[in-house]
C-alpha cells in the first residue's frame, strides 16, 4: 500500500541558482527531500515523471487586487486564487484599496478569515494607510502581516495619504515593511487639466503617460527613499514604470538592501506604442510608458537593482474598461498570465530562466522575510510548479479565469503552459483542471 508521499522525478529542476535533473519528494504540506539525478526506489510513492519538464518553486505575487470584499462583481478570493494557481502562483499579497478600505487590524482579520474559507493559494494582506491610523501599523505583528501600503498617489480606491507629518510618523514607526505607490499627486492634477483644456472629456489614452509622466513617479520615489534613509525604514518601493526610477536604487541582493522595488510583468511587456491597439485595457497606475523605460526596467532587474516580478493583478469589467480615459478604471488582469509570459521573455533571451526563478520566487521571500516558502528545500512547504517549455496555448475567452473574463493577452500565443500546481503539497492544478478540495494558508514572516 501506498503512502501519500509523491516523488517528482526527471525533472529539470530550477532552484537557487542551479539547473539539473533531479527529484523532489513531498510528504504532507511540505518537502521531505530534492536531489539531483535519479532515484530507484519509488515503492512507497505516489510517481509523477516529469521528464522534460521544468520544475520551479511556486510564485509568490506580492501585488494582487483580489477585490473581496465590497468589489466582487469584478472579481472574489476564490475565482482570482484559482486564476493564479493555473499561472503557477502559489502565494500571493493582496491591497488594502477593498470596500471597507483595510485600514484597522479587525478589517485585516477579517480578510484573513475570508481568504482561508475561500483561496486556493496562500495569503496574506496589506494593511493599508491613511492620513490618521498610525496606532493601527505601530500595532501590527511582523510574524503574520506582510506590510503597509502607501499610496503617495491616489489611484484605485482613493488612499491617498498627503500628509507629511503622518507620512514621517509611517516611515519611522511602522514595524512591518513600507510598500508605496509612487505618483507625485500635484503633478498629475496639473497635468490632468492641462489635457482637460485641450480635449475636454475626449483626452486620447495614449496621453495616460504624459499625464502620469515620468517626473510624476520620480518626485514621488524620491521623497520615498529620503524618508527610509532618514529613518531606516524597511521599504519597497512598488510597480516601477521609468528609467529614471532606477537611479534611487542600490544594486545587491534582497535580504542585504532596506530598500527594495519591483517591476510589473505589463512593464517589461508592453510600452506606450501598444496604446494603439490595447486602449484602455492598458490603462493602469503608474502608467506604462516608452520601450527606454521598459528596456531600462529590464536591465535593471539584470543589474539586481529591481528586485522582484510581480503583477499588480486589477481585474475590472469588460464593460468598466471600455469607457471613455476619464471614466475607465486603471488596472488589469494578469496573475494568470505572468509565468508564461515571463517564460516567453526567457525563450527570447531577453532573461535567463535562472533569473527569473530568482525575481519570481525566491526574492519575494528574502525581501518581506517569508517562513519556509520561495525555495525548492526540504522542511519548506510543498509550492511546486511543473511547467512544459514546449507546449504552446493561445490566450482566450475560453481559457481565462478571471472573473472579469478577459485579458490583454487575448489572442497572444505562448511557447510555455503550466502542467500542474501544487500549494502545500495539494495538487491544486492539473492540466486544465481545479482541484479546491483543500484551501491554501496565511502566510507567515521571520523577521527579527
Amino acid at each position: 500500500m501506498k503512502s501519500n508521499d509523491i516523488l517528482i522525478r526527471n525533472a529539470t529542476i530550477i532552484n537557487e541558482g542551479q539547473q539539473f535533473i533531479g527529484y523532489v519528494l513531498i510528504s504532507g504540506q511540505q518537502i521531505k527531500a530534492i536531489g539531483e539525478g535519479k532515484i530507484d526506489n519509488t515503492y512507497d510513492y505516489d510517481v509523477i515523471d516529469a521528464s522534460g519538464l521544468l520544475l520551479l518553486p511556486g510564485v509568490i505575487d506580492c501585488h494582487v487586487h483580489f477585490r473581496e470584499p465590497g468589489v466582487t462583481h469584478k472579481a472574489d478570493l476564490s475565482t482570482e486564487s484559482r486564476a493564479a494557481v493555473a499561472g503557477g502562483v502559489t502565494s500571493f499579497f493582496e491591497m488594502p484599496n477593498t470596500q471597507p478600505q483595510t485600514v484597522t487590524l479587525e478589517l485585516l482579520e477579517q480578510k484573513m478569515a475570508l481568504a482561508a474559507e475561500k483561496s486556493l493559494a496562500n495569503y496574506s494582506f496589506f494593511l493599508g494607510a491613511s492620513n490618521d491610523n498610525i496606532n493601527e501599523i505601530v500595532n501590527a505583528d511582523p510574524h503574520t502581516v506582510c506590510g503597509v501600503k502607501v499610496f503617495f498617489g491616489a489611484s484605485t480606491g482613493n488612499m491617498l495619504v498627503d500628509n507629511i507629518g503622518t507620512l514621517e510618523e509611517i516611515f519611522k514607526r511602522s514595524p512591518i515593511p513600507v510598500a508605496a505607490h509612487c505618483e507625485d499627486e500635484a503633478i498629475i492634477r496639473v497635468n490632468t487639466e492641462a489635457m482637460r483644456l485641450k480635449y475636454g472629456e475626449d483626452v486620447p489614452v495614449e496621453m495616460h503617460p504624459v499625464i502620469r509622466n515620468s517626473e510624476a513617479c520620480f518626485r514621488s520615489s524620491e521623497l520615498a527613499v529620503t524618508l527610509a534613509r532618514k529613518y531606516n525604514t524597511r521599504l519597497h518601493i512598488t510597480h516601477l514604470s521609468t528609467a529614471d526610477e532606477l537611479s534611487l536604487l542600490d544594486t545587491g541582493l534582497p535580504d542585504q538592501k532596506r530598500i527594495t522595488a519591483e517591476v510589473c510583468t505589463h512593464y517589461l511587456w508592453f510600452c506606450d506604442d501598444d496604446y494603439a491597439q490595447l486602449g484602455t485595457k492598458l490603462k493602469v497606475n503608474p502608467a506604462v510608458k516608452s520601450a527606454s523605460d521598459k528596456n531600462a526596467l529590464l536591465q535593471g532587474l539584470l543589474d539586481n537593482k529591481v528586485d522582484i516580478i510581480s503583477t499588480d493583478h486589477a481585474p475590472h469589467l469588460a464593460s468598466e474598461k471600455a469607457n471613455s480615459y476619464f471614466k475607465a478604471p486603471s488596472g488589469t488582469p494578469l496573475v494568470q498570465h505572468s509565468l508564461p509570459a515571463m517564460l516567453q521573455m526567457v525563450k527570447q533571451g531577453k532573461i535567463g530562466l535562472i533569473t527569473m526563478v530568482e525575481k519570481m520566487c525566491h526574492a519575494p521571500a528574502a525581501c518581506y522575510g517569508i517562513e519556509k516558502r520561495g525555495f525548492i528545500r526540504p522542511g519548506y512547504f510543498a509550492d511546486l510548479v511543473l511547467v512544459n517549455q514546449d507546449q504552446k496555448f493561445t490566450v482566450s475567452k475560453d481559457n481565462i479565469l478571471y472573473k472579469c473574463g478577459w485579458s490583454v493577452f487575448e489572442g497572444t500565443t505562448f511557447d510555455a503552459q503550466v502542467v500542474k500546481t501544487f500549494v502545500n503539497g495539494h495538487l491544486a492544478f492539473d492540466n486544465g483542471r481545479i482541484n479546491d478540495n483543500k484551501k491554501g494558508l496565511r502566510i507567515t514572516f521571520d523577521r527579527k
